[in-house]
């Protein structure tokens, strides 16, 4: 199994100039794929990306927040389909499989629904568990200030590095790091990526997949 990510920016329209935001855009999906060739952007503000890891799925859509979320005004909204790869094209968007079609059926459907993160297997339980996990977390990822996200996208960035160290990087005080920290719920956040890991740790499990 394979998980994809299909999105696209929110307010790009908004935005003074598209390379504000399509550098920081390039840049987080070259981190969290192992090659260019498994991500791609198109129509303008759309991009697709895929995590053959799925179980960092999660992780990968929050970085990707993140670093669009440092800049004002703007946001991102992502559809996660976990399942097979049938075939692999030139390019991600030449690549199939249901992993690809449960992300974009279900991306298409966020955007009538005005969400900003959700998930599909095919298993309707894992769906509904994590789904309801999610709108919880995007309680708090949708308020980031760019200060919030600048500090989430610092910490998934460079997890092993301690406060002190992650506040030096940009020229501020170790309890700083730690009260941004906390105005992101990054504990939570980390809390809501285990409970993922569990979740999708279950699919296994599931062969064939629930198609409900």
């Amino acid at each position: 199994m394979i998980s994809v990510i299909t999105g696209d920016i929110v307010n790009s329209r908004a935005s003074s100039s598209p390379d504000l935001w399509l550098g920081p855009l390039k840049k987080a999906l070259s981190e969290v794929a192992v090659s260019e060739k498994y991500w791609e952007i198109f129509r303008g503000d759309s991009f697709q990306v895929e995590i053959q890891d799925y179980y960092n799925a999660f992780r990968a859509a929050v970085y990707i927040k993140a670093c669009i979320k440092t800049l004002r005004e703007l946001d991102v909204r992502m559809a996660i389909g976990i399942g097979d790869k049938t075939h692999e094209g030139g390019s991600v968007s030449e690549s199939n499989g249901t992993a690809f079609i449960y992300s974009g059926e279900l991306f298409e459907r966020l955007k009538e629904e005005r969400s900003k993160l959700a998930i599909k297997t095919g298993v309707h339980q894992t769906d509904e568990e994590l789904n309801l996990y999610f709108r919880l977390g995007l309680i708090a990822m949708d308020n980031w200030t760019s200060n919030s996200a600048e500090i989430v996208k610092l910490t998934m960035a460079q997890p092993s590095l301690s406060q002190k160290e992650l506040g030096a990087m940009i020229g501020i005080k170790q309890n700083t790091v730690s009260e941004r920290q906390k105005r992101a719920y990054m504990d939570e956040i980390t809390a809501i990526d285990a409970m993922y890991r569990q979740k999708v740790d279950q699919l296994r499990y599931h062969n064939p997949p629930e198609t409900k």
